[in-house]
């Protein structure tokens, strides 16, 4: 397997380089391309995400994974999101952007040889769930798209009004990382951007224009995406698939760090339907 780690895509809209990962068997043949993208204050080195891309690619796909340019990490730490200004400036019309970059650059990239830019699938997990799907409903490249727990709508995880308006004042607000103790800034561009793009980033538009496949794996015990929003995803594209896996959670059981050699059981199950879902 030819996995090459760590290297720059460069934006060609915002000055932060996007660090990529891509995993494959280097045979001249082509191969579905997979891009996988990450949720909120996540990474591509997180948890079991490696061991998935190895399956993917151990399975005839070519997997591709990023940072997005603003989820804090730097090329030379990517993990432990040393760059806190840049996450507080980080926007969904960004995180579109990157990808729009990765999929234009992969596209005629000295991979070329090995991938079928004619099979294109995008597959988010959590937040990157709604940017795959709004990217899958306006970019005519993408021929599948697959949500792992991911969300069904950006505008309610905004704040009350009342925060809204001490979140204005202030100019910034700040939510701590779980793992690292690091109070991340969200500066209030964050909300007007999504305000001034309010129709584009809302996750139900893209919904209802999908008409190429459509995967939703959603965990029936996640606490942070609830199943509502799978359901909802679902009753907006009823030609959608919905898998709903028992007692996984929003994590698909990975933890960080993921020290183990294999995946953990939900993580393996939701990549195993996956791979079924897009060899049909």
């Amino acid at each position: 397997m030819q996995i090459n780690r760590n290297f720059i895509v460069k934006s060609t809209t915002h000055q932060k380089p996007i660090l990529t990962d891509v995993f494959y068997h280097k045979n001249n043949k082509k191969k579905p391309l997979v891009i996988f993208c990450h949720g909120y204050k996540g990474y591509k080195d997180w948890g079991a995400w490696n061991l998935a891309a190895e399956k993917f690619a151990e399975e005839g796909f070519f997997f591709l994974k990023f940072n997005f340019s603003h989820n804090g990490g730097t090329v030379e730490d990517p993990i432990d999101f040393p760059d806190l200004e840049a996450f507080g400036y980080n926007n969904f019309e960004i995180e579109l952007d990157d990808l729009e970059d990765v999929i234009n650059w992969i596209s005629t990239s000295e991979y070329i040889k090995e991938i079928d830019t004619d099979n294109i699938t995008l597959i988010g997990h959590s937040r990157g769930g709604g940017i795959v799907t709004l990217k899958a409903s306006e970019n005519k490249k993408v021929s599948k798209v697959v949500s792992w727990n991911g969300v069904s709508d950006y505008g309610s995880r905004f704040p009350s009004k009342l925060k809204r308006t001490v979140w204005k004042m202030n100019g910034v607000a700040y939510i701590e990382n779980a793992r690292t103790k690091q109070k991340m800034p969200h500066y209030y561009q964050f909300y007007t951007n999504f305000k001034a793009n309010e129709e584009r980033l809302t996750i139900k538009n893209a919904v209802e224009k999908i008409n190429i496949p459509h995967l939703i794996v959603q965990g029936n015990i996640d606490e942070v995406v609830p199943p509502i929003e799978a359901e909802n995803l679902h009753k907006w594209n009823p030609k959608s698939e919905l898998l709903f896996i028992e007692k996984m959670n929003h994590a698909l059981g990975c933890s960080q760090p993921w020290e183990e050699t294999k995946m953990p059981k939900h993580l393996a199950e939701t990549v195993e339907k996956t791979i079924q879902f897009l060899k049909k």
